[in-house]
């Protein structure tokens, strides 16, 4: 997440200084050269369309919607009434819809970006809630505007448009009704592009067999291989490590092992996200080792390096700090070492 157009510049800094106002004049003079309904992702057919044409993209959406009545979209299970505006742990507004931003984004894996960027919707609130989250003023804090159904599915247009090579969702799963809503919207109106569901990889099994066959590229993370890490850094998540393997086993099960077309792009699969973490509070090797154990050898596994301790990190001195060298390296040897050959290594500079 480091670059954008070129420029050093973080995904939190961009999204302060880029509201979703003005977007549009922004990258239309750029990217400005397809027009809706036409993919330029040729021979890419996404998983979504079957379901729309049998109206149980429709249906599908609807059971996710009425699940708002006693919310249990994620593993928290808050059982509140968000129908009538209640909030539960991540904070959404009830079935209020609010979005921080929507843009191409360049600082997503090279295979996700390509030359045209990812088309990212940013959703406000989370429901892990993280204490060194570097988005953190759209996480917790909420910093976002009110959008309809129709305006979330004119954005995933919108993004098609202007070339995006697919359509990222960015903390999705508390908003995923209203996700479902508003691609059978989009999709009525000639959206084809696959859709990416980029999540904390908290994710319930009963939600994401809803999700088979609607997305075609997983991004989760996998964030610690301890419940007490979890739990003391992400809000009291204890059962994350348990709950995000058996759902990292499920987004594969459905959409399999990401590789690259001839393109160079990714249309379909599944991609990794680890974020290695000083003093090794992350359980950065076992993650590697479970990974190389349970899934393909080819896996793509990104191994981040942009760990910086942000927001309440300061409370914690064990993460107030970057990682080292040898904290990185560590872990991209022993993923070698265990055969996974498919890395994303961000922290090239440190192993020449």
């Amino acid at each position: 997440m480091e670059k954008n157009c070129g420029d050093k510049i973080s995904r939190r800094n961009f999204l302060k200084k880029i509201s979703c106002i003005g977007l549009q004049m922004l990258f239309l003079p750029i990217f400005g050269r397809h027009g809706y309904g036409k993919s330029i992702n040729s021979g890419f057919t996404p998983a979504y369309l079957k379901l729309h044409r049998s109206g149980e993209l429709k249906e599908r959406a609807e059971k996710l919607w009425k699940i708002m009545e006693k919310c249990q979209l994620c593993p928290r299970k808050c059982g509140v009434n968000r129908l009538k505006g209640m909030k539960g742990v991540c904070r959404a507004p009830g079935s209020k819809l609010v979005i921080s931003a929507f843009h191409p984004h360049f600082g997503e894996e090279r295979p996700l970006v390509g030359k045209r960027g990812s088309g990212t919707i940013f959703f406000t609130h989370c429901n892990l809630r993280c204490v060194f989250c570097q988005n953190w003023e759209i996480s917790h804090i909420g910093r976002g505007t009110e959008r309809s159904i129709n305006d979330l599915a004119d954005m995933m247009l919108f993004l098609q448009k202007i070339g995006c090579h697919n359509i990222n969702l960015v903390t999705p799963t508390h908003y995923s009704p209203h996700i479902l809503k508003a691609l059978d919207v989009a999709v009525e109106k000639g959206l084809t592009l696959p859709l990416v569901y980029n999540t904390s990889g908290w994710e319930r099994l009963e939600i994401l067999k809803v999700l088979d066959g609607i997305v075609d590229i997983y991004l989760p993370d996998i964030k610690y291989w301890e419940s007490s890490m979890s739990s003391k850094y992400s809000s009291g998540a204890e059962t994350y490590p348990d709950i995000t393997k058996e759902a990292v086993l499920e987004m594969h099960r459905q959409v399999g092992t990401a590789k690259p077309a001839k393109d160079g792009i990714i249309y379909r699969g599944l991609i990794i996200r680890h974020l290695v973490m000083p003093n090794n509070v992350a359980g950065s090797e076992k993650i590697m080792e479970w990974i190389a154990k349970v899934l393909p050898k080819d896996t793509y596994v990104n191994i981040m390096a942009q760990y910086t301790p942000l927001y309440k990190a300061f409370d914690y001195p064990e993460i107030s700090r970057r990682i080292t060298k040898e904290e990185y390296v560590k872990v991209v040897n022993k993923a070698k070492e265990l055969g996974l050959s498919n890395l994303d290594i961000q922290g090239y500079w440190w192993l020449r």
